[in-house]
């Protein structure tokens, strides 16, 4: 299992091509005083950083104070959108990735960024060994649990642990660690996915429907 992140449809929606696009970090804060941004990881090849000198960050875009030459915003309405940023240097510190980017040199400049998908083209993604897979390729398949089928990928969550499947059916959701052990087979190329949870899983991880909030806030009476 490999990570590195399938592009949000929203943001795809924003591009005027057929180009797909690959989340591998995400910004959460900014880091030092001349535009440095951190970011959490997610790509499982991060020593790539080192090669890929065009990245480009995925976000909503809203009035910005970046001085000329740095990221471009629209004006007042927020929108997302996707723009092209020139890597200078990155490192790696506590658990995550630094980024400096051309023409971002300021922490008001690093601020615009915070929350933006840092991306690439998913034809730069690394090739992967027979056998491996991408999680990103995962959305979009059919689940089945012990034979009988419980939904499609809708999304992939990573947390500190496994990366849980965010699986659709109906007005459920369930959360499914994507784990070696509950995992029967995997066929990337018609999109679908054999598991065998352990009994009541679903039942935990599922939450409440409509209905079922509904039912929970009436008064007994």
């Amino acid at each position: 299992m490999n990570h590195d992140f399938a592009a949000s449809s929203q943001g795809d929606q924003q591009e005027s091509g057929q180009t797909e696009f690959i989340t591998v970090a995400k910004v959460v804060k900014t880091q030092g005083r001349i535009g440095e941004v951190a970011a959490t990881l997610l790509t499982d090849f991060p020593e790539r950083f080192a090669t890929r000198k065009k990245l480009f960050a995925l976000g909503h875009a809203g009035a910005s104070k970046a001085k000329p030459g740095g990221p471009k915003f629209s004006s007042a309405e927020q929108t997302v959108q996707r723009r092209e940023l020139q890597l200078e240097e990155h490192w790696f510190h506590k658990g995550m990735v630094v980024f400096k980017f051309a023409g971002v040199d300021s922490i008001t400049d690093a601020e615009t960024l915070i929350g933006c998908e840092i991306q690439i083209p998913s034809s730069e993604r690394a090739e992967l060994a027979t056998g491996e897979i991408y999680v990103s390729d995962l959305v979009g398949c059919t689940v089945t649990n012990a034979g009988r089928e419980i939904g499609k990928v809708r999304d992939v969550q990573f947390s500190g642990g496994e990366a849980p499947l965010l699986v659709v059916l109906g007005e459920k959701e369930y959360l499914v660690p994507f784990a070696a052990a509950y995992l029967e087979s995997v066929d990337v190329e018609h999109k679908r996915l054999n598991m065998k949870l352990p009994e009541g899983m679903l039942e935990l991880d599922a939450p409440l429907t409509a209905e079922e909030k509904d039912r929970q806030h009436k008064k007994p009476g």
